[in-house]
């Protein structure tokens, strides 16, 4: 079985799906097993997605207007062609030809993987030399702390307790327990 989906960016009417629901029926998906969202693509709660995919069995074919009406970057496309792969579901995107029932999609398939995981390597790169930069220049990556050691050993050196001090600074006592282990504190 056939069955389509279908995507445009503006919930409002200046966008419509009549140009890929013509495309999909002419590729043979027929009306009844075709969904759509008028949603921003980056967005994760699409339910015309989310109902695609949960009514596609083994043997089925997921059929899209174009690559970028399904995923909201490469390697959620990925993610999503390769969980239909797991469930013996073919994808064929019409306008940029790709049908993984074939040698030539499945090629394409494993080009787009190889592209997302170089993407993801690069990003890697980028934010451990960005990270390693910045301590160069004496600063310290992450959030900032949300407690002042200098105070808090001060208020339980003077004889506060861990839960009045966690209440005065409304912070858990997790945090204040990290705290107190990364300054050294060795008091009751």
């Amino acid at each position: 079985m056939l069955v389509g989906y279908m995507r445009v960016s503006s919930a409002d009417d200046r966008q419509s799906v009549d140009l890929q629901r013509d495309a999909l029926i002419a590729a043979g998906v027929d009306d009844r097993h075709l969904h759509h969202d008028k949603a921003s693509g980056a967005r994760d709660d699409r339910p015309g997605l989310r109902a695609c995919l949960e009514d596609l069995r083994a043997g089925d074919t997921l059929v899209v207007w174009k690559l970028d009406r399904l995923g909201r970057s490469l390697p959620h496309l990925l993610a999503i062609i390769t969980d239909l792969r797991s469930r013996d579901v073919a994808f064929r995107s019409l306008t940029e030809q790709m049908d993984t029932t074939t040698p030539h999609g499945e090629l394409l398939f494993s080009i787009f993987g190889a592209l997302a995981q170089y993407e993801r390597a690069l990003t890697r790169e980028r934010v451990i030399a960005g990270l390693a930069a910045a301590r160069r220049r004496g600063q310290r990556g992450g959030r900032p702390p949300t407690l002042d050691p200098e105070q808090i050993t001060a208020a339980l050196d003077g004889g506060a307790s861990k839960a009045s001090v966690c209440r005065t600074f409304k912070v858990p006592r997790s945090t204040l327990l990290d705290t107190l282990a990364r300054v050294g504190w060795t008091q009751g």
